[in-house]
């Protein structure tokens, strides 16, 4: 199950380009504003011209970037309806469409180098959030099925919500809430069920203040921008509101990433069995070599860490399996 759409043909239109995404990601040669509104007419209240005079909205809104998303997804993805609550992560689409295309070439290698397709591939998105953003780019790009788990009760509804009021996600979407708070896979796989792949967006921060301070660190940024393009009085007005959202579980927890994707890790060994590739993003690279090799103590017969790239940024995945 292809996604029906392919990219907007006219790149010249385009902006933000990114090359060096995967060359699947149907986001690599940029957004063309022009056709996202003219499928979802929301977002024509937020484009603007650009200093170089092509259309592009204020990042440094969160109203604005929900809105692109929401266009996005509309788009290339077929789901028609998509929001989420005030204050809740609103992932950048593209990125994420990156993490879906390698972990299908990850799948590939078992399959003579062809990607599985269809429902009968599962797949396990840990901390979906209230966002739904990897199943439906999964289930929308390769027709796999995909559970999301999520322990925050508002984002749990939100994410089902998503996958309710779209019939394409109806029978290749559903989500379960996570109930034992220390736990990553116990309470939601069950014993009869098993897995081709899991993924994770873990949590990056080590506490509250660190996710503080780094959201007022991409908030300047954006500020910054927001400044140069619109003008001196725009950026105090809109200070206040530059904000990408996330609750806590999806921005910080006890130790950062490295403790949650350890525990990851110590738990998958429970179910090795029943998940083929366990794989995880890892914002550090320097967190890559330990939590492999703990990986391999534990009794992985197979550690890959996978690199991509989105302009100027560099990110990575790590996946094992036993």
């Amino acid at each position: 199950m292809k996604s029906a759409k392919s990219a907007p043909s006219s790149a010249g239109k385009q902006s933000n380009a990114k090359p060096e995404m995967h060359p699947r990601n149907q986001h690599n040669l940029g957004y063309d504003f022009a056709a996202l509104a003219d499928n979802y007419a929301p977002l024509k209240d937020h484009l603007a011209p650009n200093p170089l005079g092509k259309l592009s909205i204020d990042f440094s809104q969160p109203s604005a970037v929900k809105a692109l998303n929401a266009g996005l997804l509309k788009h290339y993805y077929q789901v028609q309806h998509w929001d989420i609550p005030d204050g809740f992560l609103c992932p950048a689409v593209p990125g994420r469409a990156d993490y879906i295309h390698y972990i299908a070439d990850l799948l590939a290698l078992d399959n003579n180098g062809n990607i599985p397709e269809g429902k009968q591939i599962r797949g396990l998105d840990i901390g979906t959030g209230a966002n739904l953003i990897y199943p439906i780019i999964a289930s929308q790009s390769y027709g796999w099925s995909m559970l999301g788990s999520e322990i925050n009760r508002a984002s749990y509804s939100s994410a089902n919500l998503i996958a309710d009021a779209n019939p394409n996600l109806q029978q290749l979407v559903k989500v379960r809430h996570q109930k034992q708070v220390k736990a990553i896979f116990s309470g939601i796989i069950k014993e009869d069920e098993v897995f081709d792949f899991s993924l994770c967006n873990p949590p990056f921060h080590v506490s509250a203040d660190a996710a503080l301070a780094g959201s007022q660190k991409k908030n300047k940024n954006l500020a910054r921008h927001s400044h140069k393009r619109r003008g001196k009085d725009s950026t105090a007005k809109n200070q206040s509101s530059l904000n990408f959202g996330g609750q806590h579980n999806e921005l910080w927890c006890e130790g950062g990433e490295f403790e949650f994707v350890r525990s990851m890790i110590k738990e998958s060994v429970e179910f090795k069995k029943q998940v083929t590739w366990f794989t995880t993003l890892l914002s550090k690279k320097e967190n890559v070599a330990p939590l492999l090799l703990l990986a391999k103590k534990l009794g992985a017969s197979e550690c890959k860490t996978i690199n991509m790239a989105q302009g100027a940024k560099a990110s990575r995945f790590i996946a094992w399996r036993f």
